[in-house]
């Protein structure tokens, strides 16, 4: 059934102050505790992310869920390797810094879950993407973000691994060829909690204050 402007809800400052805390919480987390997902609580977050914003209205979105131990150990493998060939492109003193980082819990956590993009929909009719045909990928990524906000809520932490060969996953977890990799995501609940990014709190890299990103012409 269709809502009006009456049934719309009013977004209070109480409200606003919880999104606030919301977003300043969501955290890449690398590091889980061994509790399974509840299932409804899951289900619940990809049914949030299927509300996501797309060009088109095309949803492109696409999540397979990677339960086989063999294609999680597949994935962990290319993990390894594109993070020995990434940590090689530094020098030694960045290297180091860098092997010291823990970047993905793809060991510890209880739900692994692949993010595509369909690349070869026909929803949406092209609305959108003559001139910006990236827009596809980017209407997957909102369903990332808005996924990571909504387990954040029920106390679930997610980890974007892109440390990544995309082409040895889609092979991996045999989708169709149209699909692009745009995330791959590890689900539980997190080891511990930290308001701040773990890359700040290990001095890999600082945040900027939103004034030097934020321009006016």
């Amino acid at each position: 059934m269709s809502r009006t402007s009456a049934d719309a809800p009013d977004f209070g400052e109480a409200f606003r102050a919880r999104f606030a805390d919301l977003v300043a919480w969501r955290r890449d987390v690398r590091r889980f505790r061994p509790d399974p997902v509840p299932e409804d609580a899951l289900r619940e977050c990809l049914g949030l992310a299927c509300l996501s914003p797309s060009v088109g209205n095309s949803q492109p979105w696409r999540f397979v869920r990677v339960s086989d131990p063999d294609r999680r150990a597949a994935v962990t493998a290319s993990f390894s390797r594109c993070n020995e060939a990434a940590a090689a492109t530094y020098d030694d003193a960045r290297a180091s810094a860098y092997r010291g980082l823990k970047l993905a819990g793809l060991r510890e956590a209880p739900v692994h879950l692949a993010v595509f993009c369909d690349e070869g929909t026909e929803a949406g009719h092209g609305l959108g993407r003559a001139t910006m045909p990236e827009m596809l990928r980017y209407s997957a990524v909102t369903a990332v973000h808005t996924f990571w906000l909504a387990a954040r809520t029920r106390g679930l932490g997610v980890g974007w691994v892109s440390i990544l060969c995309p082409e040895e996953v889609t092979a991996v977890l045999d989708v169709p060829p149209e699909w692009g990799l745009i995330a791959y995501l590890c689900v539980g609940y997190p080891a511990e909690e930290h308001a701040d990014p773990e890359l700040v709190r290990h001095g890999w890299q600082a945040r900027h204050e939103p004034g030097a990103t934020i321009l006016e012409r």
